[in-house]
């Protein structure tokens, strides 16, 4: 089953990481996606921009509008995401659970239909 890892974090904070932990940070994330190739579930992955640069479309009197986004009540956004081949749903959580974004954020984990 294929499952879609989305990565929830203050996106805010970045920029505040001195070189180090930004280096650090990055090195998690690079272990984290080998041991997914290795075990052969990854599939895809990508760091998305910032949430400041997003459009959104919706149709409003039968019309496409085009606004920025998001619009979402929430100090986190999408940072990335993983799509994994897993199993079943706790071989997913488990791969939930290692990635580094876990430790300052939350990540969601979601089957594709």
């Amino acid at each position: 089953m294929r499952y879609l890892l989305l990565l929830h974090v203050e996106e805010s904070v970045w920029p505040k990481l001195t070189p180090d932990e930004q280096a650090e940070g990055m090195a998690a994330y690079a272990a984290y996606k080998d041991a997914l190739g290795a075990a052969g579930a990854l599939i895809s992955s990508g760091r998305l921009a910032p949430s400041a640069s997003a459009l959104a479309v919706r149709t409003i009197g039968g019309k496409p509008v085009t606004m920025d986004g998001p619009f979402a009540e929430t100090k986190e956004q999408i940072a990335g995401y993983y799509l994994i081949e897993a199993p079943d749903h706790a071989a997913a959580l488990d791969w939930a659970q290692r990635c580094p974004a876990a430790g300052y954020g939350a990540v969601e984990a979601r089957q594709v239909l």
